[in-house]
């Protein structure tokens, strides 16, 4: 069955024939029938009894779903938009272990990357996420050569998209006292005057182990003078850990909570390697972890035990700049709890917690993240899926992991605005291949200087 394609430009029109799963409070509803759009704003659902079917013709002020379910856009939470240009790339040096990964690939990548290059991946990130239904980011970026206003060359370009963003600058040591200054003030100066309706920014920070005590102390001044949250990489590796202990006395966690570091809106990336006493502190912080499964087993730095993550901390899904398919991070966390020998049970209760807690941490951000009820803003993509069954709140989860996150993104409306239909995105939003190839073309001559071998890496 195939979607009706025509270009929407009414700011009234109609979703017709769509399995429609409304958020509200704690559950999922799904309905079949028809969404109102008036001037972005969901108007109105009419419902009809599956598979009955309104068939009132193509035109304009009309997207015929054919059966197809709608949901509410997914929220990348750890994001590298500068990570983009990273495939094919060479490489000196081994990549036995995660810092020579670091050393060898990421710190030698961002400090080549220009202003040029920081719009390329910016520009590839915005269609990539689009295509995978992705409309709201929180990225950590880095270019120590080009740190003063990097974060608005992102943002400007993720805006043509309609994206939604938290962005921050991923502030360390490891480049000297001065680009760490930098880092400091380009998060700052975004904050101050960058921070509107659709794009925010937070306090970026490598990682505890790229940051000495002193510049910690910095970031926990900015963050009680912005209200703001940090945005970190904590325990990916089993080696910052015992760096902490070696070097510090003390665990990574404390390290960021005696300079009152972590909040309700900070976001802690990876985690992998918190033990329990850790993980109770963030727990008592209100902060969340961004899981990025994919990019953990390609970094061979190891799975948490899910199971033992206490249950109120909030758990999200990123993808650590090795991909734009959140579906696909799902799915894999979905499986690997299943693979640690949690029953079916278990684990759909598990995957629900996820989503449920992405809902809420978003909309510490940006209250207005939509349920797709009346008067939300319409921000929605539609599945490539036609359930074979009927959908119920009770089948749902089933539905999602089975049918929905195995199928592509057919059609993206962010705002009311539809980004894309059928796959064919919006004209504007295309990407120049060329020009992008050029940016990408010099990034391998920059790093190609040390005669590295080429490899398919991504973070």
């Amino acid at each position: 069955m195939r979607i009706q394609i025509q270009m929407i430009t009414a700011k009234r029109y109609k979703i017709l024939n769509a399995w429609v799963c409304r958020i509200e409070g704690m559950e999922i509803i799904p309905q079949f029938g028809d969404l109102e759009i008036i001037d972005g704003i969901i108007g109105g659902f009419t419902g009809r009894k599956y598979p009955d079917f309104k068939n009132t013709g193509a035109g304009d002020g009309i997207i015929d779903a054919g059966g197809r379910v709608a949901t509410v856009p997914l929220v990348n939470f750890h994001d590298h938009i500068y990570s983009r240009l990273a495939i094919g790339l060479p490489v000196t040096g081994t990549m036995g272990t995660f810092m020579e990964i670091l050393e060898n690939l990421w710190w030698r990548l961002d400090r080549s990357l220009d202003r040029e290059m920081i719009a390329a991946c910016a520009r590839l990130a915005m269609t990539e996420s689009i295509r995978n239904g992705v409309t709201y980011l929180f990225d950590h970026h880095a270019s120590p050569a080009a740190a003063p206003g990097s974060l608005s060359t992102i943002a400007d370009i993720l805006q043509t998209g309609a994206l939604r963003a938290v962005l921050c600058y991923e502030t360390s040591d490891r480049n000297g006292e001065l680009s760490a200054r930098q880092g400091f003030e380009e998060n700052a100066r975004f904050i101050r005057e960058e921070g509107g309706k659709n794009i925010k920014g937070m306090l970026g920070l490598h990682a505890p182990f790229t940051l000495s005590d002193a510049s910690l102390k910095v970031a926990g001044k900015l963050v009680r003078q912005f209200s703001t949250g940090i945005h970190i990489h904590l325990a990916e590796d089993r080696y910052e850990v015992e760096y902490s202990y070696e070097t510090f006395g003390i665990s990574p966690v404390r390290r960021l909570l005696n300079q009152q570091l972590l909040n309700d809106k900070s976001i802690i990336a990876h985690g992998v390697h918190l033990g329990p006493a850790d993980l109770k502190l963030v727990a008592g912080s209100g902060s969340a972890i961004v899981m990025n499964p994919d990019s953990n087993l390609n970094n061979s730095v190891g799975l948490p035990n899910f199971a033992s993550i206490p249950g109120e901390i909030p758990l999200l899904a990123g993808t650590d700049g090795m991909h734009a398919s959140i579906s696909r991070s799902l799915k894999q966390l979905f499986l690997l709890y299943r693979m640690q020998g949690n029953g079916f049970d278990a684990a759909f209760a598990w995957i629900r917690k996820i989503y449920f807690d992405q809902v809420a941490f978003v909309r510490r951000w940006l209250p207005d993240f939509p349920g797709l009820c009346a008067g939300d803003r319409t921000d929605l993509i539609l599945w490539d899926y036609v359930p074979p069954t009927p959908v119920t709140s009770e089948n749902f989860w089933g539905h999602f992991i089975y049918g929905i996150l195995e199928s592509p993104v057919h059609t993206v409306i962010q705002n009311g605005r539809p980004l894309m239909i059928n796959h064919r995105l919006e004209k504007d939003l295309a990407v120049d291949a060329a020009s992008v190839f050029r940016q990408g073309d010099k990034l391998f001559k920059s790093m190609h200087e040390n005669h590295g071998k080429t490899r398919n890496h991504r973070r």
